[in-house]
Order: structure tokens, then C-alpha cells, then sequence
């Protein structure tokens, strides 16, 4: 009796600390975004990923799509940022170039409740080439393409809160 509940407890120790918590968005600032207007993102591939499942003998599935680049730009044009299509000389002093990338992966309790995938956001001077402020943060979703989708959300919004 002691065994199993000695088990239960470790068992349950390491899902509250694997799989219920996103380790929290990390932000780095050199300077404010303040001063920029304009943002050029560099193109990215949109993902697609399935989840399936069967029932009753049935298998059932569904895919989701994402484009990192398109959902990096309704966040900041919600923000008031103007995406430009190319860069312009004469907008370098107000304008952000925007990198993404994945930036890892983690098991939850040992792979047996899946992963996350953690992006990285860089906001880079158009003018001076030195980097602004960056992000990194994880998503969890039913498919990878929602954990990106997540990770780019958590990501901007702990950079863009009023709080920071």
C-alpha cells in the first residue's frame, strides 16, 4: 500500500511539473518598439498537420495549417504596425525586420503527453542591423501547427503587454 501510493505521488509530482505549465515567454529588450512604424517579415512556409483518431472502427481525422509569417503579421498590424513588402531606404530609420524561428522542442512527462514547440521572434533594426528586443515561448496544441500558432501568440503578447 505504501508502494502504490508512494508511485502516486511521484507520478502526479511529475505531471504538475512536465506537462501543466508552459515554462513562460522569455523577453529580451535592447530598446522600445516605440520608435518603429514599419515591419518586413521575411516569407515563411505554411505547415500542415493532422490529428486522427479511430472510433468504432472508423479512423477520423482532421489537419490544420499554419503559416508562421501571417500570423506574426495580424498580431503586430492589430498593434498598428504597417507590414511593408520589401525594404525601402527611405523607411530604415522607422522600419523592423522580423526573423522567426522554431527554436526547440520538449517532451511532456517523458513523451507520453506529447510536446511543445518553442519559437524564437527577433525584431531587428533595418537602420543599424542590431536587434531590438527578441521572444521565445512555447505552444501545446492538438497538432504542431497549433502549438506554433500558440507559441507565436504567447510569445508576441509577452512582448507587446503594456507591461513590458
Amino acid at each position: 500500500m505504501k508502494t502504490i501510493r508512494f508511485l502516486a505521488i511521484i507520478l502526479v509530482s511529475i505531471l504538475i511539473n512536465s506537462c501543466a505549465i508552459l515554462k513562460p515567454p522569455t523577453i529580451i529588450k535592447n530598446d522600445t518598439l516605440e520608435n518603429y512604424k514599419y515591419i518586413y517579415i521575411y516569407p515563411t512556409n505554411s505547415l500542415t498537420s493532422s490529428s486522427g483518431a479511430t472510433y468504432s472502427g472508423q479512423y477520423y481525422s482532421s489537419s490544420k495549417s499554419v503559416n508562421p509569417s501571417d500570423v506574426i503579421t495580424g498580431i503586430l498590424t492589430k498593434e498598428g504596425f504597417i507590414r511593408i513588402p520589401e525594404l525601402k531606404d527611405e523607411l530604415t530609420d522607422q522600419t523592423l525586420i522580423v526573423n522567426y524561428g522554431e527554436s526547440g522542442k520538449r517532451n511532456i512527462a517523458g513523451g507520453l503527453f506529447g510536446y511543445t514547440i518553442e519559437v524564437t521572434i527577433q525584431f531587428i533594426s533595418a537602420k543599424s542591423h542590431t536587434i531590438i528586443c527578441s521572444c521565445t515561448a512555447e505552444g501545446l496544441g492538438e497538432t504542431e501547427a497549433d502549438d506554433i500558432r500558440k507559441a507565436i501568440t504567447r510569445c508576441l503578447s509577452g512582448l507587446l503587454s503594456k507591461g513590458n
